[in-house]
């Protein structure tokens, strides 16, 4: 399917969920995402737009190696120098141009790539009323990816900003926006942040 918003307006109750926008990824550490300065003025300027409906998330790291249950744990075995130990626990917090958004935008912490088990997100967006999920932030195919499924799967209507995502991988990152358009295009709008801004009042 062709970008756009299909489903029409966006409410004015819609929730800007803003993934992983981390120093740890934007800085010099292993997992640094080149163009995430790239797409850091669009995404404020979705924040300015809708500050008091925008959702932060942050990825945390184990705090040591040998933390972590099954693959897990293999998985910071892997990545030594993100543990919190090695790299520091200020390189968790949010890019300094988006923390200045906190308050009134919230912060959600989690320890997986996926923002809903066990956090309590999907129970406070059903009781302020929420069914759609504007999502920005990084990467598309790893914690973006995560998140847009869950909320798929859990009925939220989905709207992924192209041009306000990023990934350490062009090629997964332009895979997955044609696996959004065109396997999950009934279920997920992409469209640019100009057309968001516009049909978001």
């Amino acid at each position: 399917m062709a970008d756009g918003l299909f489903r029409g307006a966006i409410p004015g109750n819609a929730v800007h969920l803003c993934i992983d926008m981390q120093r740890m990824f934007a800085e010099d550490t292993p997992w640094r995402t080149p163009w995430m300065e790239r797409v850091l003025p669009i995404v404020v300027g979705l924040c300015e737009h809708k500050v008091d409906r925008t959702w932060f998330t942050r990825f945390i790291p184990a705090a040591t190696v040998g933390e972590g249950w099954g693959t897990w744990r293999g998985y910071w075995e892997r990545w030594p120098d993100m543990t919190i130990e090695r790299l520091g626990a200020d390189k968790v917090d949010l890019i300094p141009e988006l923390a200045t958004f906190t308050p009134p935008a919230r912060v959600l912490d989690k320890r997986i790539y996926s923002p809903w088990p066990g956090t309590g997100l999907d129970e406070a967006l059903r009781a302020g009323g929420v069914d759609t999920l504007v999502v920005t932030g990084a990467e598309t195919d790893v914690c973006v990816l995560a998140a847009v499924l869950g909320a798929v799967d859990l009925g939220y209507r989905v709207i992924v900003v192209t041009d306000a995502l990023c990934s350490s991988s062009d090629e997964s990152h332009d895979a997955l926006l044609d696996l959004y358009r065109n396997r999950y295009g009934q279920q997920v709008e992409t469209a640019e942040s100009a057309e968001v801004l516009a049909s978001w009042s």
